[in-house]
């Protein structure tokens, strides 16, 4: 039933032509109707519509200085997720539809777009600010702090002794709310945060968001019991420290449920690859829970990397000089 190569061949010379072609590719720089119908302003730079879902002015270069700032050490994090084994790029940071009742979903709503015309997150990977809010939005996400309860979910802890910018006592402690939502109060409250795994955190494919999206929400480290290849050199790329427990010890041997304020002693400017921090973990008790982890910076290169806040702010500061 399949033709032989010599049928396909003669159909071919038969349609298709040379004058096809050049019909084809005289114009090609016009573009359709519908190209040629958008309204542009001429310019050297991309002018942003602040009013478009689909394209943002991403954050990574507001702020940025020619000046690298000393490693700042990480004291009283708070945990945003407490995971298994295989945690996934998906897990981190979704492809797929958009909730409506998500974090993403009722911002698109804010601003016109019906759910109907939400499309998806690998479609609106231009802006930082559906993205963001998409991190760890996977509806099949098992956050431990809230099991049995899977997806968009934390629970927000509080010492009581914290407020918002504007004064504001910033939640009741132990509520449980989207991922998303905790990490914005965490972030006016100036409270860093981090992620806790298992084995293999970060499998699949290497999706650049699954970096991003947590930089966004302002996890400043990963502590788990092995990565996966390149989502641990993605995490150093954009400034998140990857941390591994020692050989045998995990959250559950160690006893850690998430509700912990964490401290990491040793994290310097002096830091060198593959260097020994003491994490120390304070349960609401009072009682200290002491370990070692291991900094996944492999190579000077990385810790270069990290001081500079990722490989974006490494990179721009060595094109100015």
């Amino acid at each position: 039933m399949w033709p032989s190569q010599q049928e396909i061949e003669e159909a071919i010379g038969k349609s298709v032509s040379a004058e096809m072609f050049k019909e084809k590719y005289a114009d090609v720089f016009s573009g359709s109707e519908m190209w040629q119908a958008i309204q542009v302003k001429e310019g050297d730079l991309f002018e942003w519509d602040e009013s478009s879902t689909y394209i943002h002015h991403p954050p990574y270069f507001q702020r940025l200085t020619l000046d690298v700032l000393p490693v700042q050490p990480i004291v009283g994090a708070r945990v945003l997720g407490l995971f298994g084994d295989s945690i996934t790029t998906d897990h981190i940071s979704p492809a797929g539809n958009i909730a409506v009742d998500s974090p993403a979903g009722k911002f698109l709503q804010e601003r016109g777009v019906q759910p109907k015309d939400f499309n998806q997150y690998g479609t609106r990977r231009g802006n930082d600010l559906v993205m963001a809010r998409g991190t760890f939005a996977n509806i099949r996400l098992k956050n431990l702090l809230v099991a049995p309860k899977e997806g968009n979910w934390t629970k927000f802890f509080d010492d009581g002794q914290r407020t918002m910018d504007d004064g504001q006592s910033s939640a009741v402690n132990g509520q449980i709310m989207p991922i998303y939502d905790a990490a914005m109060l965490y972030q006016k409250a100036n409270v860093p945060v981090i992620v806790i795994a298992g084995k293999e955190y970060g499998t699949g494919s290497s999706r650049d968001w699954a970096a991003k999206g947590p930089m966004l929400q302002g996890v400043k480290a990963v502590i788990a019991e092995s990565f996966e290849r390149i989502h641990r050199s993605n995490l150093v790329g954009m400034g998140i420290l990857p941390l591994r427990f020692a050989e045998g010890q995990n959250a559950e041997s160690l006893g850690l449920d998430g509700s912990e304020v964490y401290d990491m002693e040793g994290l310097t400017d002096s830091i060198q690859p593959k260097a020994e921090l003491t994490v120390k973990a304070k349960k609401s008790s009072g009682n200290v829970i002491e370990f070692k982890v291991t900094v996944l910076l492999n190579t000077e290169v990385e810790v270069n990397y990290y001081r500079n806040g990722g490989i974006l702010h490494t990179v721009l500061r060595n094109l100015v000089k």
